[in-house]
């Protein structure tokens, strides 16, 4: 069944994909839309299975990993001061807007601060696939927006363990911080010290692609000390990224990276977003959903493209650095999970903001887009 489904993913997010592109939209727009019909709310032709879920999870470290080797260091440390300011920005009106209507929607104190915490997750694997189409990963704002996504993670975790721990859950915010802080730093380390001898060793290896390999065990291995750390995978896997790209050896394994996650893995992640949409019993709580959609997508809009503004970015910048901040994803998936776990979320909720997750990230491309094309024709 497997290899029937990949099958038809790839056919089907190719020929969207270029549907989409074709009526002036990214890609990755007609991506995700193939996959909700393709999944069990449309036409059934692809089911949610473990296998699948774990193909998709290898599609989104390895688009991370690219972003990673695509990463100008020195325009991000120019530019570390405005992440923060996007980063942070993107945190608050969520957090105080997302408190608020947790109160209006008659949860406890708790609970209304969860949804707040939840409304704060940025993934910026969406975004990421958005600038490499138009051109801007590289650019002034592709640099802030993965500086703040990296910014906006390790706060909205901390800030998740520190509200465990308020909720009476067995988390030790000590140790959770601890935990967060080695893992930069021995990623930092690792990267500087220890990766560019492990590619020197790999290259001229007698067997076929060693190099590849092993910048893929380094990317692996990355993203999965930063999940047993508490950091999501997808920040591992773009610190791996980053560390190769300062070696010789980046171009090499750019191109032969690139190949191997777009011709199979990236896509199967794309459109299994939409495959796992659940609209069974979404009509009981539409306008829940519409209310918390615009919520979530005015929210990180305003409070990341304030923050851009505040640290000098033109109006349409802004705007588009604040879209590429409005997709959930998976790390907002993760927290809910959580927030289910604990009973901080009940099931009616979760099942709501899973369908909130998937507008942010449907409406992310196309927002940004409007702003950031704007933004290029107005200065060509």
């Amino acid at each position: 069944m497997l290899i029937l489904q990949l099958a038809i993913i790839l056919i089907a997010s190719k020929i969207a994909g270029d549907i989409s592109v074709k009526l002036g939209q990214p890609s990755v727009l007609g991506k995700l839309l193939i996959g909700i019909v393709l999944g069990p709310s449309v036409l059934g032709l692809v089911t949610d299975t473990t296998t699948l879920a774990e193909f998709s999870q290898i599609g989104v470290i390895l688009l991370m990993f690219i972003a990673g080797l695509e990463t100008d260091i020195d325009e991000f440390k120019r530019t570390g001061k405005a992440s923060a300011f996007v980063g942070i920005g993107g945190i608050i009106v969520p957090l105080v807007l997302g408190y608020a209507a947790g109160l209006m929607l008659n949860l406890t104190t708790i609970e209304s601060w969860f949804l707040g915490l939840l409304l704060s997750a940025t993934s910026v694997s969406i975004s990421v696939q958005a600038l490499k189409e138009m051109n801007k990963l590289k650019s002034r704002e592709g640099t802030t927006i993965l500086g703040a996504a990296v910014i906006d993670d390790i706060i909205v975790i901390l800030a998740l363990a520190f509200l465990m721990s308020m909720a009476g859950g067995d988390v030790n915010l000590g140790v959770v911080v601890l935990k967060k802080v080695l893992f930069f730093a021995g990623a930092i380390i690792v990267g500087w010290k220890v990766v560019p001898w492990i590619l020197k060793k790999f290259a001229p290896l007698k067997v076929t692609e060693s190099l590849v390999s092993a910048a893929l065990i380094i990317c692996f291995v990355y993203a999965y000390l930063a999940e047993f750390t508490g950091v999501a995978a997808i920040i591992g896997a773009y610190i791996a990224g980053v560390a190769i790209s300062l070696t010789d050896y980046k171009h090499d394994v750019f191109e032969k990276v690139e190949t191997i996650s777009y011709s199979i893995f990236v896509p199967v992640f794309f459109t299994s977003i939409g495959v796992t949409a659940e609209f069974g019993g979404i009509t009981d709580h539409l306008v829940l959903i519409v209310i918390l959609s615009i919520l979530a997508i005015l929210t990180k809009l305003i409070g990341a493209s304030a923050g851009a503004k505040f640290a000098g970015f033109s109006w349409n910048s802004s705007l588009g650095i604040g879209s590429a901040m409005v997709s959930r994803g998976e790390v907002a998936l993760i927290i809910a999970a959580i927030g289910l776990e604990s009973k901080l979320l009940s099931q009616d909720m979760f099942a709501v903001i899973v369908v909130v997750v998937l507008v942010t990230t449907i409406v992310t491309p196309p927002m940004m887009k409007s702003f950031l094309v704007k933004k290029s024709k107005s200065h060509g």
